[in-house]
C-alpha cells in the first residue's frame, strides 16, 4: 500500500510542511521493528490480523478503514501454460509455484489462511520453489518469467507497469473474500497531532479516491 500513502503523505507534507517518511515492507517485520525500536506514528499492514496483534502489545491507539484488498492466483500475461484458477494447481509439480512467507507479510499470512481453509496448505509447500517476503516480490518473479503460479493482493495487478506481465485467476470469494485495510495511530508516536491530520486526509473523499486508484476502493 505504499503507492497511496505516499501520494497522502506527499499532500501532508506540503499542507503541514513536514517531511513524511515511509517505511514499507512485510507487514509481520514492520510490527517487529514497531516494538523493537519503539518509534513509528502510524502503521498500515496487509491484513487485520496484524492490527489484533499490534493491539495486544499495546501499540495501537486508533484504528480507521481505509480501503479493502483480496488475493487472488497470478500467472505471466497471457496465461502461457493455460492454468485454470483451481487452487490445486499450486501443488502441481508441473509449474513453478512462489508464494509469500507467512512470517514475514500479508500477502503470505492470507495465503496460508486460504489453502489451510481448502485443505491443501501442506502440499502447496512441498510444490513451492521459493518464499517471498512481500507483494512486490510475488510481482517481480511473474515479471521476469521466474514463476508460473503465484498468490498475491489484486490491487498490484492494475498498475500501469504491471498490467503487460500479469494476469490475474479469481479465487472463489468464499476463500479469499475482500480484506480490510486498517490504518492505525501508534503508542509510539512522537506526533500524534500530526499523525491525525495524516489518518484524517486518509479516510476523507479525497484520500479515498487515492486509495481507489491503486485499487484498494470498495469491492462490493
Amino acid at each position: 500500500m505504499i503507492r497511496p500513502m505516499r501520494e497522502i503523505g506527499d499532500i501532508i507534507e506540503k499542507e503541514e510542511d513536514i517531511k513524511v517518511i515511509i517505511i514499507k515492507g512485510g507487514s509481520g517485520n514492520l510490527l517487529r521493528s514497531i516494538e523493537i525500536n519503539n518509534v513509528g506514528d502510524l502503521y498500515l499492514p496487509g491484513s487485520s490480523s496484524y492490527i489484533e496483534s499490534a493491539t495486544e502489545k499495546n501499540l495501537i491507539i486508533e484504528t480507521n478503514l481505509v480501503g479493502y484488498n483480496r488475493a487472488t492466483l497470478m500467472v505471466q500475461k497471457g496465461n502461457p501454460l493455460n492454468i485454470g484458477n483451481d487452487l490445486e494447481n499450486l501443488a502441481d509439480p508441473a509449474y513453478y509455484v512462489v508464494i509469500g512467507n507467512p512470517d514475514s507479510g500479508s500477502i503470505g499470512k492470507e495465503t496460508r489462511r486460504i489453502l489451510q481453509e481448502k485443505g491443501i496448505y501442506d502440499l502447496v509447500l512441498q510444490n513451492t520453489r521459493e518464499l517471498t517476503t512481500d507483494s512486490k516480490d510475488l510481482v517481480s518473479v511473474l515479471v521476469e518469467k521466474r514463476a508460473d503460479l503465484v498468490i498475491n493482493w489484486f490491487a498490484v495487478s492494475i498498475w500501469d507497469e504491471n498490467t503487460m506481465y500479469i494476469e490475474t485467476l479469481p479465487i472463489n470469494i468464499e476463500l479469499a473474500p475482500p480484506k480490510e485495510l486498517i490504518l492505525a495511530s501508534l503508542s509510539t508516536s512522537r506526533e500524534p497531532e500530526l499523525a491525525k491530520i495524516f489518518i484524517d486526509y486518509a479516510v476523507s473523499a479525497e484520500g479515498q479516491a487515492i486509495f481507489q486508484k491503486y485499487g484498494f476502493g470498495s469491492m462490493e
